[in-house]
């Protein structure tokens, strides 16, 4: 074989060679050539969601089956409501260490045969608990499906919560969080989610180190009986799977699970809180800024009008905040402003890196932002490049069936209708800039926001006096 390839090559360059020195420049580009102008893009289509299987086992676990795609893998989402907002607040991190203890093993199966056992289906698998929710996200080859299905029945329904590995997971915990404190992002982060979710499990700061090392196995499971159960629980399947195997194995490993508590998240009261909050760091070259209040959430008929404005004006890439203190002023390389969601509960934040000198700078560039566009509607072009923006990411989101899975698991946790995504293109387009010029005046009111500044205190407190006057005089 080496011998053909080396013959044909040595054909190959000797033509090469042989070709006239007119022919061998038609063949390389220079500056004068006319650039090729890209295809125009077609119009935007309502997405269809794939038909899918709907089923509600008797002891009230829901499950969602949509066949999508023609790869050969599965992605199944286990979904139960149980996280952080149902944590004690004497039990701050319980949920957090349940999810790691529920990765060492079942009654029957150690961490390692889980892992083996995963790792021959061709697959991964992730526990994770957040505000709202304790995930268990895995995939496997499209054959293996029903058994994944049955091993993740398992680690769910019989976790070992083995007490030897306590001590290793706790360690493990109190070194990540330490790093997330040691963030000004995280710190920033903190002090507003702290401001505007007063009172609410979603303001609480991280877990301390005393914390976490006065959290008992025996709390750990007391969280697992009081909070796990089949009515908390939706399973999202998506990929290419034989669909009756995957139904006939959820109903057997998933049925004989007792139904639980009901599902249960209080409603947080977000609140507009217009306060200026700093966090020292003496000799940081940069501030990080952090602006936030309350807005709509999923569930109301603003939503899509508020993310179309909240790309329009900080974003994207190409969003107006950005290019005014990222391109036009260099103040910070990457700024961004986007809508951070929980259980029927919204908070638009925008947050920025900026050089420490010009703190005020940023801070009046961006509150300028915010007022032109209450004041002006965009352009109908300026408007009709972030639609596409915003039309072109839904699509994307909706183009694996891991972002199928994720969406279906977001509209369950906040009771949306399959509207919200058949719809969700027609509903971006019909935006107007009347409308994003009222959502912002509606929304996004500088007077009512809470401002955090992360940085060199002496440097900044005298521009924060000039932004707390200017802040003041806000529409």
């Amino acid at each position: 074989m080496k011998a053909i390839v080396s013959t044909l090559f040595g054909v190959a360059a000797a033509a090469l060679l042989a070709l006239p020195p007119a022919t061998a420049q038609t063949t390389v580009p220079t500056s004068a050539a006319p650039k090729q102008t890209p295809p125009v893009g077609g119009p935007a289509r309502d997405f269809a969601l794939p038909p899918r299987t709907d089923f509600t086992l008797p002891n009230g676990l829901l499950a969602r089956l949509v066949p999508f795609g023609d790869i050969p893998k599965t992605t199944i989402l286990v979904s139960i409501q149980a996280g952080g907002v149902h944590e004690a607040a004497s039990q701050q991190g319980v949920a957090s260490l349940l999810s790691r203890l529920m990765q060492e093993g079942t009654t029957s199966r150690p961490a390692a045969t889980v892992a083996e056992q995963v790792a021959r289906m061709g697959g991964s698998l992730n526990i994770y608990a957040g505000d709202d929710q304790t995930q268990v996200y895995a995939d496997c080859l499209s054959e293996f499906a029903p058994d994944l299905v049955a091993l993740l029945a398992d680690m769910v329904q019989h976790p070992a919560l083995p007490a030897a590995e306590l001590p290793r997971l706790k360690t493990d915990f109190k070194r990540q969080l330490a790093l997330r404190r040691a963030q000004p992002g995280s710190q920033a982060q903190e002090k507003l989610l702290g401001a505007v979710y007063a009172g609410h499990p979603y303001g609480r700061p991280l877990p301390t180190d005393a914390q976490v090392d006065a959290l008992t196995l025996e709390q750990v499971q007391a969280f697992y009986q009081s909070q796990f159960g089949a009515q908390r629980t939706a399973i999202f399947a998506a990929g290419k799977f034989d669909l009756v195997g995957v139904r006939q194995a959820i109903e057997a490993n998933w049925n004989a699970w007792p139904g639980g508590p009901a599902p249960r998240i209080e409603v947080a009261k977000a609140l507009s809180k217009p306060e200026v909050l700093t966090q020292d760091r003496p000799g940081a070259p940069q501030s990080t800024l952090l602006l936030g209040l309350p807005v709509a959430d999923p569930t109301s008929p603003d939503y899509t009008r508020l993310r179309v404005t909240n790309s329009l004006l900080g974003g994207s890439f190409g969003s107006r905040i950005t290019r005014n203190i990222r391109e036009d002023k260099g103040y910070t390389y990457s700024p961004y402003s986007y809508i951070d969601t929980n259980y029927h509960s919204g908070v638009w934040i925008d947050a920025a890196d900026v050089t420490t000198k010009d703190t005020y700078n940023s801070l009046k560039e961006i509150m300028k932002e915010i007022e032109r566009l209450q004041k002006t509607p965009p352009s109908a072009e300026e408007l009709r490049g972030i639609q596409n923006y915003e039309v072109g990411l839904f699509v994307l989101r909706n183009a694996s069936p891991n972002g199928i899975v994720g969406q279906l698991s977001t509209m369950h946790l906040q009771g949306l209708p399959d509207t919200y995504l058949t719809e969700q293109v027609q509903r971006l387009n019909a935006v107007t800039p009347a409308q994003v010029s009222a959502t912002t005046r509606q929304y996004l009111r500088p007077e009512a926001m809470t401002t955090v500044v992360v940085g060199d205190q002496k440097v900044i407190a005298p521009q924060l006096k000039q932004y707390k006057a200017l802040q003041k005089k806000a529409l």
